[in-house]
C-alpha cells in the first residue's frame, strides 16, 4: 500500500475530497476525477469531538478502495478525530494507502507515526492553522506527508487562510523528505501560490465536486498547482 502512495506523490498530485461528493453517486465521482487524472482521493474523517462534525469511517474507505487501486490510485485518509491511534488498523485494513492525523489530536505523535507505517501505509501529521510550524520539528523523518491545514478543519468550502503560504514556506525546511499537503480553499486561484511555497500535494473538496463538471474543475486545479 505505502510504495503506491509513495510513487504516486513523487510528483505534484491535487487529491479531491470526497468529503464534498455526492454519496448517492460516490462511485461515479470517484470514477469521473480519476479519468481527469486524479490519482490519489483523500478521505476526510471526523468524529463530532475534535471537530463539531461527524462524516464517514473505514465502511466508505472500504467501498472505493478496490475501485481506486484498480485504476492505480491510493486512499489518502485524513483523520480529525481524537486519540487517532485506537482507529488506524480499521483504516488501514479498510484500503487506506496513507493516514494522516493531528498532531493536536494525541500526546503520542511519534508513537502513531510509527504504528501507521507498522500497518503499511504512508504516515502523515497535520497542523491547524493555528499551530506552529515548530509542532513537527522533533518528528522530522518521521513523516511522510506533512499537512499544513489553510482552513479551520471542520467543514468544506471555507474561505483559504491568506497567511497559508507563508507557513508553508516556514514549514519546508523542517519536515525533511516529508511531502508537504495543503488542505482547505484550493482552488485555481490558490493552488499556484502554496505550490510555489512548498506543497505538492493539494487536497480540493468542494472547488471539484460542487462544480459543474467536477472533471473540468480538477484539470483546472491541477494546471493551477502545476500537478500530475
Amino acid at each position: 500500500m505505502s510504495q503506491r502512495m509513495r510513487e504516486l506523490i513523487e510528483l505534484p498530485r491535487v487529491a479531491p475530497s470526497i468529503l464534498s461528493a455526492d454519496f448517492a453517486k460516490l462511485g461515479s465521482q470517484v470514477e469521473e476525477v480519476m479519468a481527469a487524472g486524479a490519482r490519489v482521493i483523500h478521505v476526510d474523517v471526523m468524529d463530532g469531538h475534535f471537530v463539531p462534525p461527524i462524516t464517514i469511517g473505514p465502511l466508505i474507505v472500504g467501498a472505493i478502495a478496490a475501485q481506486v487501486h484498480e485504476a492505480g490510485g491510493a486512499i489518502d485518509v485524513h483523520l480529525m478525530i481524537e486519540a487517532p491511534e485506537r482507529q488506524i488498523a480499521e483504516f488501514a485494513a479498510a484500503g487506506a494507502d496513507s493516514i494522516t492525523f493531528h498532531a493536536e489530536a494525541t500526546a503520542h505523535a511519534d508513537r502513531t507515526l510509527g504504528a501507521i507505517r507498522d500497518l503499511g501505509c504512508l504516515a502523515g501529521i497535520a497542523l491547524n492553522p493555528g499551530t506552529a510550524v515548530e509542532a513537527v520539528a522533533e518528528l522530522r523523518d518521521l513523516a511522510d506527508v506533512v499537512l499544513c491545514m489553510s482552513v479551520n478543519p471542520g467543514w468544506g468550502g471555507q474561505s483559504f487562510i491568506q497567511g497559508s503560504p507563508a507557513k508553508i514556506e516556514r514549514l519546508r525546511p523542517l519536515v525533511g523528505t516529508a511531502a508537504i499537503e495543503v488542505d482547505g480553499g484550493v482552488d485555481p486561484i490558490t493552488a499556484g501560490s502554496v505550490a510555489d511555497a512548498g506543497a505538492s500535494l493539494f487536497v480540493a473538496g468542494s472547488a471539484i465536486f460542487a462544480a459543474a463538471d467536477p472533471a473540468t474543475a480538477y484539470s483546472e486545479i491541477a494546471s493551477a498547482a502545476g500537478a500530475s
